[in-house]
């Protein structure tokens, strides 16, 4: 192993990571907690302000992907829809297969200029999440409690209030509702087939219910449906703790565009055109994940897919945005360590070594809310045979 991985590896390392994205996410979320008086004043100030302090935080996430993994990103995509990547608010459908799948999506989002305003649609248990689930709250993300009957009326308020959003946006949406895992597709192949469903081998039956109504309320502020799939290479396995220690995975995500909700690839359709009966909507969600599935198993047939491959350049934002906040942190850290050593209390040397046991077991918990064997049992009920 050569010097760099070895230092990439080594905990030390991974504690002043964690170090700099706690505390610098910390006096974002109240620097953000101030911005709170701009919203009777001017609310899109107020929003745009919060675009720029929510990439501050999620950036440094990007930045250990692309800048400290080295993680290679390809997209598969239309050339003539490349150029639309950005410049347009979108809803992107992402598969929900690994650990990183988030960190990917944001990856993206950031080598089109578009991860300080990304939305998505999230379990409400993470709006308590210290730094992300706080940035979430100001960045308005909708939040759900994953019971359709309370959650509608609230997630459509929360949708609705998007439609005057100044920056151009992403709303980036898991429909499957969880992380896929072999016991949860058994269960979901159970439902589809009391449904008179095709069963799909790659991914579990879609909630519709949420996507119908993210599109009845984003109409005409949408142009577009993303639909991405996204595998790693060599049945590659990639995991946060893998990033942190400076694995470098091979991402591929296919993209089809959907313009104005249609399944049309690669020409516009009238937006008036499109049904917005729900069943419908329903009907056609189906659908795309029968074609989803059939793209992946395309891939993992013949190790790629049906489209043009395009590499995303890189943007230095990431990298410089982290270095500014590591400058800014470790001087006091150090300088706070030296006076303590100095010191020669034991007390004061005690309490360090306390700080950094809870700071150990804290970057664990977070690392571990990522983990599929940790997730969400939200698709494991049994008895919950109904698709919401």
């Amino acid at each position: 192993m050569d010097i760099v991985g070895f230092l990439k590896s080594q905990f030390i390392c991974h504690l002043l990571i964690c170090y700099i994205f706690i505390a610098s996410g910390l006096i974002i979320n109240f620097i953000q907690l101030f911005t709170l008086i701009l919203w009777p004043i001017n609310k899109q100030l107020f929003r745009r302000i919060n675009c720029r302090l929510a990439y501050c935080i999620s950036s440094q996430m990007v930045m250990l992907l692309e800048w400290w993994s080295g993680t290679d990103c390809t997209l598969y995509t239309d050339p003539e829809s490349y150029h639309k990547y950005g410049k347009e608010n979108a809803i992107v459908i992402l598969n929900h297969n690994f650990e990183i799948d988030f960190l990917c999506g944001w990856n993206f989002c950031e080598r089109f200029g578009v991860l300080g305003s990304s939305k998505v649609l999230a379990k409400k248990e993470l709006s308590y999440m210290p730094v992300i689930g706080w940035m979430w709250y100001f960045l308005e993300i909708v939040f759900c409690k994953r019971k359709w009957e309370e959650d509608r009326k609230t997630v459509m308020q929360k949708l609705l209030n998007l439609r005057d959003y100044p920056e151009n946006f992403w709303f980036l949406i898991h429909c499957e509702g969880t992380r896929f895992t072999e016991q949860k597709h058994q269960i979901s192949m159970q439902v589809a087939e009391a449904k008179g469903l095709p069963k799909l081998k790659y991914h579990l039956l879609p909630r519709t219910k949420g996507f119908a109504v993210t599109v009845q309320c984003l109409r005409n502020v949408v142009s577009a449906v993303y639909d991405s799939t996204l595998n790693f290479r060599n049945n590659e396995n990639p995991t946060l703790l893998g990033v942190l220690n400076g694995k470098k995975y091979h991402a591929d995500l296919y993209y089809l565009i959907f313009f104005n909700f249609s399944f049309t690839i690669g020409r516009r359709i009238p937006l008036e055109e499109v049904p917005e009966d729900e069943q419908e909507c329903s009907n056609w969600l189906q659908k795309l994940y029968q074609e989803k599935d059939a793209f992946q198993e395309e891939y993992y047939r013949t190790g790629t897919y049906p489209a043009v491959p395009i590499v995303p350049p890189r943007r230095p934002w990431t990298l410089l945005n982290w270095l500014f906040w590591a400058l800014l942190l470790l001087y006091p850290l150090f300088k706070l360590l030296i006076n303590m050593i100095n010191s020669g209390s034991s007390l004061i040397l005690a309490s360090f070594a306390f700080v950094i046991v809870m700071a150990s077991v804290g970057v664990r918990w977070m690392i571990g809310v990522t983990e599929i064997n940790k997730g969400s049992t939200y698709g494991n009920n049994d008895n919950k045979q109904k698709q919401k």
